[in-house]
């Protein structure tokens, strides 16, 4: 049985808790947040009525001496209970993102290798069936090598709360997904950017609702991004909207189900070439999926195999990597390279 300590009940903690809760051999033996009644809640909500409830990280990992613990704080908390966990032995499964700063995800990162946990972050939509049917369709080569990637992402969520006070917010806070499935799916390595923010009169947030870049992942890929949290209408899918342009073709995605892809054919209509649809096959069994839950099962699973698990903090720093360059440039109006190194 793994015993694991969740820290921070606020409402992403029920994603995290409702994963949980299904998978066999995993045991919520204590519950920690600012507000021990939001705590003492989630508890109830969810049958934990053993679990040790307090508002110290410390203290609840001194009494309940767990295996792991599970980070759902707001990302200016990151590192504090990161260093907590790593002090009393634990493995670590962050909230996305990593942490608030760069500085900040590297600390972590090294106090991590130095106590010898595992330690890696949710970021779930590399676990979406069709995220990974993409990877292994431009894998195959079926359409050539991949030489751009486009991606919209536009939904106007009224969140209240810390998001619409914090800067950079669809970067910081959203971004990062879109960048992480990019730089997965045509197995990219960042390498530069060059990032536009700003505010639109209608905006509720404070800071940073609305972004486009251009980042060179390298190997001649480049990837555009373009999103908004306060755009009404015509919403996109919380995966985006994608487009990948290969040597040979395109394949398109909705963000939902609609996913398909055209290779280039024999012959051309007057000057463009002629093109037919191509299959792009079905989840392979072996592909890992399932949101928060493929995820914590992969952590688990790394745990007890002693291997690494795929969304490990010391390679999603590079998709960070990606947020913090793109907030370097949006702030200083030049294009930033961005060093992907995790010291």
């Amino acid at each position: 049985m793994m015993k694991v300590v969740l820290v921070g009940c606020g409402a992403m903690s029920r994603q995290w808790l409702d994963a949980a809760r299904r998978i066999e051999g995993l045991a919520i033996v204590g519950l920690v947040d600012l507000d021990a009644e939001r705590a003492q809640a989630r508890a109830r909500e969810y049958g934990l009525a053993a679990a040790v409830i307090g508002t110290s990280v410390d203290a609840v990992l001194d009494e309940t001496k767990p295996d792991a613990v599970f980070d759902v704080v707001v990302p200016a908390a990151r590192r504090e209970v990161a260093f907590s966990a790593f002090a009393h032995h634990c493995h670590l499964l962050t909230e996305k993102p990593l942490a608030d700063s760069p500085d900040n995800a590297r600390a972590i990162i090294a106090a991590a290798r130095q106590a010898g946990r595992v330690h890696a972050v949710v970021q779930n939509r590399r676990y979406v069936a069709n995220v990974r049917r993409i990877r292994r369709f431009l894998d195959s080569g079926a359409i050539g090598k991949p030489t751009s990637v486009h991606a919209d992402f536009f939904i106007a969520p009224h969140f209240g709360g810390f998001r619409e006070e914090m800067a950079h917010v669809l970067l910081l806070d959203m971004a990062i997904h879109t960048f992480d499935a990019a730089r997965y799916m045509v197995a990219g390595e960042p390498a530069s950017v060059y990032c536009q923010e700003w505010e639109p009169t209608s905006s509720w947030y404070r800071q940073g609702s609305s972004a486009s870049a251009v980042f060179d992942l390298g190997g001649g890929k480049v990837f555009t991004y373009a999103g908004s949290w306060c755009a009404d209408g015509f919403r996109t899918s919380w995966e985006g909207s994608w487009r990948i342009v290969a040597e040979r073709g395109s394949l398109l995605w909705d963000g939902h189900d609609g996913l398909k892809a055209e290779v280039v054919a024999s012959g051309r209509d007057g000057i463009i070439d002629k093109t037919q649809p191509i299959e792009v096959p079905a989840l392979d069994p072996t592909d890992r999926v399932g949101g928060h839950l493929g995820i914590i099962q992969d952590f688990m699973r790394a745990i007890e195999t002693g291997t690494e698990p795929e969304t490990r903090g010391a390679d999603n720093i590079k998709s960070l990597a990606m947020v913090f360059g793109a907030i370097e440039s949006a702030e200083t109006g030049r294009r930033v390279a961005i060093a992907t190194q995790e010291g």
